[in-house]
């Protein structure tokens, strides 16, 4: 197997789980990555074709939900083999691959798909809320950005916890339409028969076309590749085959849950409206609202409610995972994990206040519809690199995806770009229509021709670019060889030391005198924090700025034997801008400054001093502990 990367993918939680001793614990220890895809599987944006499809047919196209669930599977497979085998992410194989502007590009949309994602599901949490509260939806959504450091928790935790928390959230949402289809009492001969194949109209087509669409996430491909890697498994060729195994089973499993889920909204549709003469339910109120009519039970449209919420909450907690692996895979920057949430949060949060703000809160349906067909413009950018990164026999060896496999791969592609597209240029018509402004057309229409080359591109460059096997990108900046004779001896000069008269300074004056040479200038530094300095912010004369200059005399008295051009500076009010400021006056070539340790809220306290410190000075800065 060629040479791996030194990044890796979810560092923080990368191969974290191992694998159990005993053959039930060792399958069970590879179950868990793909219950975290299958939450996008079933997230809000899903509902909407699911409502559509079964109030318009009845249960004509519950065989369109199975087989976008087979290609779901498929895809997915993909993405374990590639993230098992190559131990890196759909993301960082790109970089590997396409050029860097490219890349950039792909990234972008990446992006894009992730917060189009979470806007689906903050709207849908935020509806959850409205219906079975009757919290403003305005409101519901400000209340979804409170869950923002719910990943962080749960990271905290551990992989396996933050895996049975999401498992949790599926069983709730499972036995909530469990219950449903025991109080709707669907026609299951009927059921049956919908998984025979059938299009009975172009508007049945045009749903088909939305459940396929909304089915496969292109964040869940990125995310997938990364979570397998969670496992710490053997780098022998028997070992990947039972991963492989083994994942392809836990994916399967798991799918088939968000399968079954799609379904019942699909079957409680079509036996409850379709049944009732209720054939144009595709909004999520109008459902919940039916639901309480037409059953004569208020249990059922809050269990429906209640779903809602969980699958919002569930595929909100993944999303954020995605946006983590996309932005570590493309740039290979890492951000604080808090940011990085309260980023892609903010992403999806802004625009739904906005279109409620300005539109009112009969807009968030075709807000909701927006979401689906930006993830749909997104999808093939993930898809036809995956496929070229699983077939290629010089990166994947042995377990490189058979002929079969990779027929069936392109023409699911092939499928999903083609509806993808169709579903795209049928909204683009729709705004068209709905505008009358030039610029704006010229700008679909030019954004048409952008993605149209950007995928062919996509296609093409992996072919024609032959990059050698074993070539890895290099993380950091270019190794520059260097000989001993050019490493420097010469010695500090003048050596800046801050004091602030505690236990530490005793410590931070003996490693001063370790680092210098008897005609090194020792600058002694104290800085005033008194009343009136603090409130006139000016140098002063009080009886604390007398008693420190004493002390710093003190110290000065001590170390003048030894060290003879030993000069004292007092500072005042601002401990970072001050100590900054002398060490530049008195020209220092380092400063050694002491750390008491505190952290979190003491900083906040008692003030941070070092952090900030090091990015205000020029010179190396030596931490005393």
């Amino acid at each position: 197997m060629p040479q791996q990367a030194q990044n890796k993918s979810l560092e923080n939680v990368h191969e974290s789980v191992k694998i159990e001793k005993g053959k039930f614990k060792k399958i069970l220890s590879f179950f868990g990555p793909a219950y975290l895809i299958s939450v996008g599987y079933m997230d809000p944006g899903n509902w909407a074709t699911d409502l559509a499809g079964g109030s318009q047919f009845g249960y004509t196209l519950i065989w369109v939900l199975l087989m976008s669930n087979i290609m779901a599977l498929l895809l997915q497979s993909l993405c374990t083999r590639l993230g098992i085998v190559r131990r890196k992410d759909l993301a960082q194989c790109n970089r590997e691959t396409y050029p860097k502007g490219m890349n950039f590009v792909l990234y972008i949309l990446a992006e894009i798909a992730i917060a189009a994602c979470d806007l689906a599901e903050i709207l849908g949490m935020a509806i959850g809320l409205n219906l079975l509260f009757g919290i403003d939806l305005l409101y519901g959504v400000l209340i979804s950005f409170a869950d923002t450091f719910l990943l962080l928790y749960l990271q905290r935790l551990g992989m396996r916890k933050m895996e049975l928390f999401i498992v949790g959230l599926i069983t709730m949402i499972g036995l909530c339409f469990l219950t449903e289809m025991f109080l709707a009492k669907p026609d299951f001969g009927e059921v049956a028969k919908g998984f025979i194949p059938s299009i009975p109209n172009s508007t049945a087509l045009y749903i088909s076309i939305g459940i396929i669409g909304a089915t496969v996430m292109p964040h869940n491909l990125y995310l997938h590749s990364a979570l397998v890697q969670t496992r710490k498994i053997k780098r022998d060729d028997k070992s990947i085959k039972r991963a492989l195994k083994y994942n392809f089973w836990d994916s399967a499993i798991a799918l088939n849950l968000a399968f079954f889920v799609n379904a019942a909204i699909l079957i409680l549709a079509a036996s409850v409206f379709h049944k009732n003469g209720y054939h144009e339910v595709a909004e999520l109120n109008d459902a919940y609202h039916l639901l309480g009519t037409t059953l004569g039970t208020d249990l059922a449209p809050k269990l429906f409610a209640v779903a809602l919420i969980l699958a919002g909450q569930s595929s909100t907690v993944t999303g954020t995972l995605a946006g983590q692996i996309v932005m570590e895979g493309y740039l290979h920057l890492r951000i604080n994990p808090v940011l990085r949430r309260i980023l892609t949060r903010l992403l999806a949060v802004v625009p739904a206040v906005l279109v409620i703000l300005i539109f009112g809160e009969n807009e968030v349906g075709s807000l909701l519809i927006f979401s689906q067909v930006i993830l749909s413009m997104q999808l093939a950018f993930a898809i036809i690199p995956l496929i070229h990164f699983v077939s290629d026999k010089k990166q994947m060896g042995k377990f490189t995806i058979s002929t079969i496999t990779k027929f069936f791969a392109w023409t699911i592609a092939f499928i999903i770009c083609i509806l993808n597209a169709q579903l795209v240029y049928e909204e683009f018509n729709n705004w068209m229509r709905d505008n009358n402004s030039y610029l704006f057309k010229l700008f679909l229409v030019g954004l048409e021709v952008g993605l149209l080359v950007l995928l062919l591109l996509t296609f093409i460059i992996p072919i024609i670019r032959k990059k050698d096997s074993e070539e890895i990108k290099e993380i950091h900046e270019p190794f520059e060889p260097f000989t001993l004779n050019e490493i420097t001896t010469q010695h500090f000069s003048r050596i800046a030391i801050a004091l602030d008269f505690s236990k530490t300074d005793h410590k931070i004056i003996n490693y001063a005198t370790q680092l210098a040479q008897q005609d090194t200038t020792l600058i002694l530094i104290h800085i005033v924090e008194s009343a009136s300095v603090k409130y006139t912010g000016e140098k002063t004369d009080d009886t604390e700025a007398q008693s420190d200059l004493k002390r710093l005399e003190k110290y000065a008295h001590i170390l003048r034997p030894l060290f003879k051009q030993t000069v004292i500076q007092l500072g005042y009010n601002n401990r970072v801008n001050t100590i900054a400021k002398i060490c530049e006056e008195q020209q220092a070539d380092l400063l050694i400054v002491g750390s008491h340790g505190h952290k979190g809220f003491m900083d906040f306290i008692f003030g941070e001093t070092i952090n900030k410190l090091r990015h205000k000075v020029k010179i190396p800065l030596f931490i005393a502990k």
